[in-house]
């Protein structure tokens, strides 16, 4: 959405939208990295959350396709 990029929001709402997409505020963490470590990019205006997730994406698939080449893949 058009109002999450970073150029329609401050340092701040991203920290927020971060905060609040990884169920931080709910809990009331305020030291934790799980997770949100991945997102400072965004945070720090550099990459936008659909580049972040893109990445993660590509990583993935590509760390289980080699796990299947390798015989760890358990599906039948």
């Amino acid at each position: 959405m058009d109002k999450f990029l970073i150029k329609n929001t401050t340092r701040a709402e991203r920290e927020k939208i971060v905060r609040d997409s990884l169920g931080y505020s709910d809990i009331c963490c305020e030291d934790t990295s799980d997770g949100y470590d991945m997102y400072q990019p965004y945070i720090d205006g550099e990459k936008e959350i659909s580049e972040i997730t893109a990445s993660y994406k590509a990583n993935y698939v590509s760390e289980s396709l080699n796990d299947f080449g390798n015989g760890r893949c358990r599906v039948k």
